[in-house]
């Protein structure tokens, strides 16, 4: 559990926010609460490069017929 205490009674809200907001990313757990939300099945390295390149040369071919006016964009 994070826990952030106020040094000073003069101290303003919005800056105790800032400080939880910001030992809450440094700490990693928002980070660990939103990959575990996309369980994704173990790949191998090798089958997680060829998606990449799969999906990159999708990319990019959509972005070549939207540049010759072949498909619109949403």
């Amino acid at each position: 559990m994070i826990s952030v205490k106020r040094k000073d009674g003069k101290e303003a809200n919005e800056n105790l926010l800032r400080r939880f907001n910001r030992r809450v990313l440094q700490s990693g757990v928002l980070a660990k609460a939103k990959a575990s939300q996309r369980f994704s099945k173990p790949q191998s390295k090798r089958d997680r490069r060829k998606s990449a390149i799969v999906r990159d040369r999708r990319k990019a071919e959509k972005g070549l017929q939207m540049r010759l006016g072949l498909v619109k964009s949403k």
